[in-house]
């Protein structure tokens, strides 16, 4: 039911933005109501939820349009057709989830987090899911989705779902979401929008103990290319409707090939003088459109307009800026309003590179009737989606993943609701919001324990002299005497290995799924060749008996051997039930950096190695402080591997400095992190810009090596949830007659 401000405060809603406002009380009983409604619909069978669903698409049949038109007036256009077909096919995993995902646990309440600019729609494709697979949703519109949200809450508590499954909280601020996360009762968040308000979200959430994925889907930089094999007429019909008529969310750059360049910029004036002024959100917006123009033209830009831009106002004419440069700002840093960048290139290569020169990698489109050509093209950019002679097409059964700066999170597809499982492996912590005057933060490692003399890390395949010539002891469980001195390293040492995984992964990516496999296979068997120096070293490091240790390195080898096979297993996408077909590939992240477990040290470290070496990525490793030296005897077995040089780095040391030494440096992609919950609030905290895929595992102290994650376990479920974190997604859509 709709409910009132319990102080009667609102906000006019001029052009139907605006909103009211939230007080604490009222946030607690929505939340108490999702939980309440989360074990109703949670109770309910597959197929009772599926046809509450389908009634759901029914009710969409006869008032989207309604909605529809509400989301136009709001600034945050959708189609009809493309929500329906959004409900119908979670409707249909709805109804499978059992029979083709066996032992599903839904999360519980999962708050659903948009800015001020997102689009409706892509607050339904992170809401569905949620509901389909059994989970209760709260939703945190932005200014423009506000309306349509409450809207379609009332439509889908009309098809009979128990009350409390679908709650829309609405708020002057994008910290509400953050209010939200911090009860006790929520689960998970998801958030859609623009990357200044997702970092807000991010530092906001950072220590209360619910994992957040972010979709920057507004904003990005995208490339729009065109090849001397293009049909330019096709092209240019195109690259209008995209920059200045359908999706005003992502910001297109032209890039044209020398050979055409005239003719595409001959078509490009014709098209423009039968546009109209196209409207721009506020006097702000305004400004820096004419900022950037006047910075264009006096670089040496020529511009293209349908009309004379007006003296003042929210008018502005469609406008194409070509022979810039790009480094120039508009470029760089567009403005948000109707320009479009226009840039040449000579070669595939070159306009590769222009194309990966934005620090988005969100969607990309091809033009040319060259498919091998458009093929090579798709494989080498980084971005989530490419189209081929199409563009801003999207069906919910192929993954959307945000590469780079957009996003840590796959939308769409079955991958998305793998976002909605239950995390038993996830220790969530203490629910304290991170506090850079907390007394346990990162980094505030000492090197008390420090002796001077140097030893020896590994990264470019060799072993290399920790840049502070220090060492610390490692001693048995017990005290005692000293095993081993264990490199003691810092931010240089991390600073190098990332230069070397950096220089090695590309190689290693393109090499086919049989060649890592035989790879990884060699590298067993060199490991089961020391089984023995590994048994020995695992028993005086951690305790356990020599029994216990070699069946630690037996598990270890047996899970290297399926991380080979499992090289082959490589997952893609099918037929779509529009014209044309499409592809879902997975591609690795790149270098990945990993502060390792204390359990079962040796076993642990090669399950999550396997997992990012076999999806094509070069990691930088950090092994268990307590208990290093397994890892340590292992260097051996790498050093005769057949594995690039500089694919796999060791770096040992005060954990904490190193994991502040691998947040802050840009180049790394992911963090996976075994740790305390003060190093997990740190990460969530600091890994916003660039932002960082994590996997935050919180170790108690308690543990010691025999707690926390069974890593003994090989079901498949489990080896599939690690692959999916050393992936991420790229769809390539080629439409057909």
């Amino acid at each position: 039911r709709f409910v009132r401000p319990s102080d009667g405060r609102a906000q006019v809603q001029l052009e139907l933005k605006g909103e009211n406002t939230c007080t604490e009380a009222e946030l607690s009983i929505c939340t108490s109501s999702s939980v309440s409604a989360f074990k109703s619909w949670s109770a309910l069978s597959c197929s009772q939820r599926a046809k509450v669903l389908l009634r759901l698409s029914g009710a969409l049949v006869q008032h989207g349009q309604c909605l529809c038109e509400l989301c136009d007036l709001s600034h945050a256009p959708c189609s009809a057709p493309s929500l329906i077909r959004l409900v119908q096919y979670y409707s249909s995993w709805a109804q499978l989830r059992d029979s083709l995902m066996p032992q599903w646990t839904p999360l519980g309440v999962v708050a659903v987090v948009l800015s001020d600019d997102c689009s409706f729609y892509s607050l339904m494709v992170k809401v569905l899911p949620a509901l389909a697979m059994g989970n209760s949703v709260i939703v945190i519109p932005g200014r423009s989705t506000a309306p349509a949200a409450l809207l379609f809450a009332q439509l889908f508590m009309g098809v009979g779902p128990p009350a409390g499954v679908l709650n829309v909280l609405t708020g002057n601020d994008i910290t509400l979401g953050a209010r939200v996360a911090q009860s006790e009762s929520i689960n998970y968040m998801s958030y859609s929008g623009n990357k200044q308000c997702a970092s807000v979200v991010c530092r906001a959430t950072a220590g209360v103990g619910v994992p957040v994925s972010v979709s920057v889907t507004v904003g990005s930089i995208c490339p729009f290319v065109i090849f001397e094999t293009a049909d330019v007429d096709s092209a240019v019909d195109a690259v209008i409707e995209a920059a200045f008529k359908k999706n005003k969310e992502v910001r297109w750059q032209l890039f044209v090939q020398d050979s055409v360049v005239d003719s595409v910029v001959a078509r490009l004036q014709l098209r423009l003088t039968s546009m109209k002024c196209v409207s721009v959100c506020a006097d702000a917006d305004r400004l820096q459109v004419d900022a950037a123009v006047q910075e264009a033209q006096q670089q040496g830009a020529t511009l293209l307009q349908s009309c004379t831009a007006p003296p003042s106002g929210l008018q502005y004419p469609p406008t194409v800026l070509c022979g810039v440069a790009p480094s120039s700002p508009c470029v760089v840093t567009p403005p948000p309003g109707p320009l479009l960048p226009l840039m040449t290139f000579r070669s595939n290569a070159e306009a590769v590179t222009l194309g990966n020169h934005s620090p988005h990698g969100q969607a990309a489109s091809i033009w040319t009737e060259d498919l091998t050509l458009a093929l090579e093209t798709a494989k080498s950019l980084s971005v989530g989606v490419v189209w081929v002679n199409s563009h801003s097409v999207s069906d919910p059964c192929l993954p959307l993943s945000g590469h780079k700066d957009s996003g840590t999170c796959t939308d769409g597809g079955q991958l998305l609701l793998q976002s909605y499982k239950d995390r038993t492996a996830l220790n969530r912590g203490p629910r304290t919001p991170y506090s850079r005057s907390t007394p346990h933060r990162i980094p505030r490692g000492t090197r008390s324990n420090a002796f001077s003399r140097s030893t020896k890390h590994m990264w470019t395949g060799k072993a290399c002299k920790s840049e502070s010539g220090c060492s610390v002891a490692v001693r048995p469980p017990g005290g005692g005497g000293v095993l081993a001195y264990c490199p003691d390293g810092g931010r240089k040492d991390v600073r190098n290995a990332v230069e070397a995984a950096l220089k090695v992964q590309p190689g290693w990516m393109k090499k086919s799924p049989s060649a890592r496999a035989q790879t990884l296979y060699a590298l067993a068997k060199g490991l089961e060749s020391k089984r023995r120096d590994l048994a020995v070293s695992i028993n005086s490091q951690t305790g356990v008996s020599m029994e216990e240790a070699e069946k630690e390195v037996e598990l270890s080898v047996s899970r290297l051997n399926e991380w080979a096979a499992f090289c082959h297993q490589v997952q893609g996408g099918g037929p779509l039930p529009q014209s044309g077909s499409a592809l879902s590939l997975p591609e690795p992240l790149g270098v990945i950096g990993m502060l390792l477990p204390d359990r079962k040290p040796l076993l642990s470290t090669l399950t999550v190695l396997g997992a990012a070496v076999a999806t094509g990525n070069a990691v930088v490793m950090v092994p268990s402080q307590s208990y290093p030296l397994p890892i340590l005897t292992f260097i051996q077995v790498l050093q005769s591997s057949d594995l690039p040089a500089g694919l796999v780095n060791i770096i040992t040391g005060n954990k904490d400095q190193l994991t502040a030494a691998l947040a802050n440096h840009s180049v790394i992609k992911a963090i996976w992190y075994w740790g305390s919950a003060q190093g997990c609030q740190y990460l969530q905290h600091t890994c916003t810009s660039p932002l960082k895929t994590l996997s935050l595992f919180c170790q108690k102290e308690t543990e010691g090596p025999e707690g926390g994650l069974d890593w003994t376990r090989s079901e498949p479920t489990f080896m599939e949830e690690l692959w999916r974190k050393a992936v991420q997604w790229k769809s390539v859509w080629i439409p057909t007659a």
